[in-house]
């Protein structure tokens, strides 16, 4: 079979780092430097809001920022702010927060989650407003979230303190309206919502997470309410220039062991495997990449499989882990139904590299291959000999191991997939 001619060899390629040593000191600090916490009076309260992705440490910062709001004298509270995620149910909203260690006995304070929103108007381009309720009963909100690129649009803002406003406080109400115009939506959309929550709600703030090219917390940075649409684009800037990729701009098969909502919004980064999969919205110059095989769900996702659909062939394994009411939910509420469609099913991961190989169709010795564990994990990289050389002669690419063809078990399924 083609599979079997071909070894990949694996590299390692250099990715900025720059780790924050403690972040919740870094919090702290950066609390007390903006201003926020001053404006808290003692005994109140006060709604942290928390998001559905795979942030490192993000725990730990949450956290930080529930003691902080403590010794102001305040009473702190969180609210999941997620829009639609966690199949747009309470329950699921605490599980999702609860596979971060975000739970009440390790934050040491009540979790309030429901879907409940109050209706708080529209903007001047017609989109209603919408806010967790219990975020807009409480005396003060302050949203916890990272500052990366979007994987759907560019803009001053994409993804960070001013998505969470509009569209993670406004739970699935929000998520829907802003999402029902598609990518202008949440180009145009997002900053109009989330600058009349500033108006119209009690926001205190924001702390912003940035992390480096190696998925480590790098900054960390507080920002009063009236601040977020003025800084966080510089923000944005720095997050962008730390951003890992793919070292090559084109090859016929990308193997994917795992995707999922940890990994990505859209269950693998578009910015990435350079595919949007978007009606009306032109698809990334580069990387170019022919075939894409995807072979795991992470359990982190709750069975929600958004971004099946940015694949050609997916294994099995990856369906049966699928939720499909979840998985449906997040994608009508996106408006993006193509990246929730089912793409050819093999029956295990050695049929499913041999499908993309065989759209491909290249030549196994010509065959530009290459295996990653998923798009926020990109410092190892295996390679098919056609590509090898070209990556390795990119500074800070070296081979990290020797080439070997892709081993399986008896079932058919790659033998060295590492839990996720």
């Amino acid at each position: 079979m083609l599979l079997d001619q071909i070894r990949l060899t694996p590299v390692r390629q250099t990715l900025v780092r720059r780790p924050l040593a403690d972040p919740a000191a870094a919090v702290h600090a950066t609390l007390h430097q903006s201003g926020m916490l001053a404006h808290i009076a003692p005994g109140a309260r006060i709604a942290i809001g928390a998001g559905s992705r795979g942030i490192s440490r993000y725990a730990e910062v949450v956290a930080a920022v529930v003691a902080a709001v403590r010794a102001a004298g305040a009473k702190p509270f969180i609210v999941p702010a997620m829009g639609s995620h966690g199949g747009a149910t309470a329950a699921g909203q605490l599980a999702v927060l609860r596979d971060w260690g975000i739970d009440e006995a390790a934050m040491g304070c009540p979790l309030i989650s429901a879907m409940h929103t109050v209706a708080l108007g529209v903007t001047a381009a017609g989109v209603p407003v919408f806010c967790d309720a219990a975020a807009f009963a409480s005396d003060g909100i302050i949203v916890v979230n990272r500052v990366k690129p979007h994987t759907d649009f560019h803009g001053a803002t994409e993804s960070g303190l001013t998505k969470m406003l509009a569209i993670g406080l406004g739970k699935r109400d929000g998520a829907e309206a802003i999402h029902r115009r598609g990518a202008a939506g949440l180009r145009e959309d997002v900053p109009q919502v989330a600058a009349a929550l500033v108006r119209r709600a009690p926001i205190l703030g924001g702390v912003a997470i940035i992390e480096d090219g190696a998925h480590a917390v790098s900054e960390v940075v507080a920002l009063p309410a009236t601040a977020i649409a003025v800084d966080e684009p510089q923000l944005l800037q720095r997050a962008r220039a730390m951003a890992p990729s793919l070292p090559f701009t084109h090859a016929d098969v990308l193997l994917v062991d795992w995707i999922g909502k940890d990994i990505s919004g859209t269950g693998m980064d578009t910015t990435v495997i350079g595919r949007r999969a978007i009606d009306g919205e032109p698809e990334p110059a580069t990387p170019r990449i022919g075939a894409i095989a995807a072979l795991r769900l992470t359990p982190a996702s709750h069975g929600n499989a958004t971004g099946i659909g940015l694949a050609d062939v997916v294994s099995r394994a990856l369906v049966a882990a699928m939720d499909v009411v979840a998985t449906e939910v997040n994608v009508a509420t996106s408006g993006f139904p193509r990246r929730g469609v089912v793409p050819l099913v093999a029956d295990d991961d050695r049929g499913a590299i041999e499908a993309a190989l065989r759209r491909a169709a290249v030549a196994p010795s010509a065959v530009r291959l290459a295996r990653i564990s998923d798009t926020l994990s990109l410092e190892q990289l295996w390679l098919s000999d056609a590509l090898l050389a070209e990556v390795c002669a990119q500074p800070g690419v070296a081979l990290c191991g020797a080439a070997a063809p892709l081993a399986f078990d008896a079932a058919g399924q790659l033998a060295d997939v590492a839990a996720h």
